[in-house]
């Protein structure tokens, strides 16, 4: 499949559908003040990439047990994963040691540091891995393991050893889902593990999701975002989440337009 360049109601249009779980053709038209037909149009390309899913009489999201392709994922909320990644790659000093996983928001991130100096860094992001090879004062390190075609990230056995043999300054992750009441969800297995092993092995936790991530359901539980040190996103989470938050201690960095 080939990138969607997304406009903005066609985004805002995803984001709505994830939060409400289902939409009709005449409530999109009514909400976007937009003619039936342009809704089907969008509808048509939305559900062909893969982004959502058709129904009688409407549309939801994918399945909680399968995430949207790596091509749909990164044609989702892109100036906002451009703005998040901005703000945290301010938050890395140069000379640091970090993990960065999977993800097209983590891959943002890895864009954003390739001004830094003296970074080393360990990933089982093969993309990751070449982008900030191109560094001459990094020193990067990929994770071996099994690499997935789909978005050329490394999971297995091998990987979470590799990552055991380090304590890093700052772990850099993302997620696929965040529940309200703070815990971190997401669809592969394998994928969680390396996170969960990225978390307790780095010294400060950094997550990287923008609004879209919120209530989005998932199958896999990472755990809960209370072993997060700093969450980089778009907008403020809201009151629920938001105290979760506050008890926790975990400071929330919004990146404004």
């Amino acid at each position: 499949m080939e990138d969607l360049a997304l406009n903005r109601r066609q985004e805002e249009l995803v984001a709505l559908v994830r939060r409400e779980g289902f939409a009709t053709v005449e409530a999109l038209a009514a909400q976007f003040e937009v003619t039936p037909q342009t809704i089907r149009r969008d509808l048509n390309a939305l559900c062909d990439a893969g982004m959502l899913r058709r129904y009688h009489g409407g549309v939801s999201v994918p399945a909680s047990v399968e995430n949207l392709a790596y091509a749909a994922r990164k044609s989702l909320q892109m100036e906002e994963k451009q703005r998040i990644a901005a703000l945290l790659a301010r938050h890395i000093p140069d000379d640091a040691s970090l993990f960065i996983n999977i993800g097209t928001t983590t891959e943002g991130v890895a864009r954003a540091l390739m001004g830094h100096k003296g970074l080393r860094v360990i990933t089982n992001n093969l993309n990751v891995a070449c982008m900030l090879s191109e560094n001459p004062s990094f020193q990067v390190i990929a994770a071996g393991g099994v690499v997935r075609g789909r978005d050329h990230g490394v999971t297995g056995e091998a990987t979470i050893e590799l990552i055991r043999q380090f304590k890093v300054d700052y772990g850099v992750i993302g997620i696929s889902g965040i529940d309200p009441d703070g815990t971190l969800l997401d669809f592969d297995y394998q994928e969680v593990r390396v996170a969960q092993a990225i978390i307790e092995h780095s010294r400060q936790v950094y997550l990287a999701a923008d609004h879209s991530k919120l209530g989005r359901n998932a199958l896999v539980r990472l755990g809960p975002i209370t072993g997060v040190h700093a969450w980089f996103t778009d907008q403020a989470p809201p009151p629920e989440l938001a105290a979760v938050l506050a008890e926790a201690g975990t400071q929330v960095h919004v990146a404004q337009e």
